[in-house]
């Protein structure tokens, strides 16, 4: 990764030996302060219109349990998507659910060039990478999802998303039945149609790596204790879902 990626993306664990590599691409709030807050009230700065809350804390926690190499995006998903191809309307969205954002409504094509060349570029080089040097690697992203979403309440607690690969989420989703604790379900509160799983089309099947994109709803992982306990959930049925998946592959 060259030296002034370092502030796009961050590397952590990176010498871990795991073919498994957690991505995180909604871990920060930050938006540079050239770009004055995109204009946005104090209020929205820290909401989860700019990232996911919990998450890193939850992929970190996570990438410690399997030794595995974590990938995290240091820049609001605001300023860029890092999960979103650079054609996507929401890949720099002048409005994300109910909250205009006045700094991406009128972006040029060179603007938005621009912005793909310093936010995005260097976060798919760098996961591209590390996923490079590993044999047979597994692909896991982690993201959190916001308990009332345009006035509506969701009763869905974990989400375990997939694209065409389905191999390791119906693995996991497997893994998680019986558990009692938790409502898991497929591709919700989002799937393939809404244009989540670009991280794991870009990266994951067209090689054939295994992969699974999880969403934990917020307010479940609001504290360090409910990220540990939630480690400990998703990493038991990941565990066991990797154990029947890459006995088959």
């Amino acid at each position: 990764m060259d030296h002034a990626d370092g502030d796009i993306v961050e590397l952590l664990n990176a010498d871990a030996a795991s073919s498994i590599v957690f991505v995180c691409e909604h871990a920060s709030a930050h938006i540079p302060a050239s770009l004055n807050n995109l204009g946005l009230p104090e209020t929205a700065l820290g909401s989860h219109v700019a990232w996911d809350p919990g998450a890193l804390a939850l992929a970190k926690g996570l990438a410690r349990r399997f030794d595995a190499l974590l990938v995290a995006a240091k820049t609001s998903r605001l300023v860029y998507d890092c999960n979103r191809p650079p054609d996507a309307p929401d890949a720099m969205p002048a409005r994300s659910e109910v909250v205009d954002i006045p700094g991406n409504a009128t972006l040029t094509g060179a603007e938005k060039a621009a912005r793909v060349a310093r936010y995005y570029a260097p976060f798919r080089r760098a996961l591209a990478d590390v996923l490079t040097r590993r044999e047979a690697p597994v692909l896991v992203t982690v993201h959190s999802f916001t308990p009332v979403y345009h006035g509506a309440s969701r009763d869905v607690e974990i989400g375990i998303l997939h694209d065409d690969d389905a191999r390791l989420a119906d693995a996991m989703l497997a893994a998680a039945q019986g558990s009692g604790r938790h409502v898991v379900r497929r591709n919700e509160p989002y799937g393939p149609k809404d244009g989540v799983t670009h991280t794991l089309k870009e990266h994951a099947v067209p090689a054939g790596h295994l992969n699974v994109m999880l969403e934990v709803r917020n307010d479940l992982i609001a504290d360090a204790h409910a990220q540990r306990a939630m480690t400990d959930t998703l990493a038991g049925w990941l565990d066991r879902a990797l154990a029947a998946t890459q006995a088959r592959v």
